[in-house]
């Protein structure tokens, strides 16, 4: 799944991928993805 909207995609995936510029950034299970602190800021839109 393609999806802007990172949190919600991320609610239906067992595993997500970060791309930045272009090129995988970084990959894991959703569940780490969303309780990384430098996602949350830079592509969750948390402070």
């Amino acid at each position: 799944m393609v999806e802007q909207n990172a949190r919600m995609a991320l609610e239906f995936a067992d595993r997500g991928y970060v791309f930045k510029t272009g090129k995988i950034f970084l990959e894991d299970e959703t569940e780490n993805l969303l309780e990384n602190e430098e996602i949350k800021k830079a592509f969750l839109g948390e402070r």
